[in-house]
């Protein structure tokens, strides 16, 4: 890692207190404007707002997603503001580069069934399958990201309470409610598993570990719900984050505030949360018809 990068990660940790995901993308994201530069013989502090268009032409040939170019875009914006902060350059090339405006897909969510079929589906005769169980329930009863459920610790579980700390993005910690069934299996899962495991070390307090008592990896996690979900025959393209969306959709449609909603997900802003009020359009029938004087 060049000298400039390695600042620039301490200024996405330390400054903009992103999360460790976030800050190794912003990071491949300036290797790839590093190539470019050197293409073109000069660093990257030394390159015109005219070749930084350039390179965002050159991204757009790659045929890189829409998102895709739109977070690249931002972590250069960032880079160069990190540069101008830390007095390497005086002139900010990207500073009139503009972020497009994505268009909102209404994400893929599963019926309540369809998620039946697949908590049935593990088999609870094997130790990995009760702790399987227990990540989906979780999932879906929460509403966690993947990357906040393999971060959990045993104490962030409060089973009296049933709620559960979760850290989100920027380290923020957020408190959020869990249904007795998804608890309900936590509890058989640290008993009868959990208990009994050899942890490597730090791994100690780990809430979800692999069969090396280690920390559990977001990868593991996707790759099983598809797994599951083909055995059961849902063809649907899946995640992790499907079940994310389920549990907010779940939510929204049954007439929960849409501000409880967000804080339970942990978005910053409610305009991310609003989406799911798309996805079932009785829903803002049902608000007009309750709230407006006319109706």
């Amino acid at each position: 890692m060049t000298p400039l990068r390695k600042g620039f990660k301490q200024y996405l940790k330390l400054e903009l207190s992103l999360s460790a995901n976030s800050v190794e993308a912003y990071l491949v994201d300036v290797g790839k404007l590093e190539s470019y530069a050197q293409e073109l013989d000069v660093g990257t502090t030394k390159l015109s707002f005219q070749q930084l268009l350039g390179f965002l032409k050159w991204l757009n040939e790659l045929g890189l997603a829409e998102r895709t170019q739109a977070r690249i875009i931002s972590g250069i914006k960032a880079y160069y503001t990190f540069l101008m902060l830390d007095n390497v350059i005086d002139q900010n090339p990207a500073e009139l580069i503009e972020t497009p405006k994505l268009s909102r897909k209404l994400p893929e969510v599963l019926e309540n069934t369809e998620i039946d079929l697949m908590l049935n589906a593990i088999d609870l005769s094997k130790a990995s399958g009760q702790r399987d169980r227990a990540i989906l329930e979780l999932l879906y009863s929460s509403g966690l990201r993947v990357s906040e459920l393999t971060n959990l610790k045993i104490n962030d579980v409060l089973f009296e309470e049933d709620l559960i700390v979760v850290t989100g993005k920027g380290n923020k910690q957020r408190i959020v409610p869990v249904g007795k069934t998804a608890l309900h299996h936590i509890g058989l899962y640290l008993n009868h598993y959990r208990k009994q495991q050899h942890n490597t070390p730090g791994n100690d307090s780990t809430l979800f570990t692999n069969l090396r008592g280690g920390q559990i990896s977001r990868v593991y996690v996707f790759k099983r719900i598809k797994q599951v979900a083909l055995e059961v025959g849902i063809t649907k393209s899946i995640s992790p984050h499907t079940f994310r969306h389920s549990f907010a959709t779940t939510l929204v449609e049954a007439g929960a505030d849409l501000r409880a909603v967000q804080q339970m997900l942990g978005h910053k802003s409610i305009t991310t949360t609003e989406i799911y009020t798309h996805l079932d359009r009785t829903y803002l029938k049902d608000v007009i018809q309750e709230f407006h004087p006319r109706n």
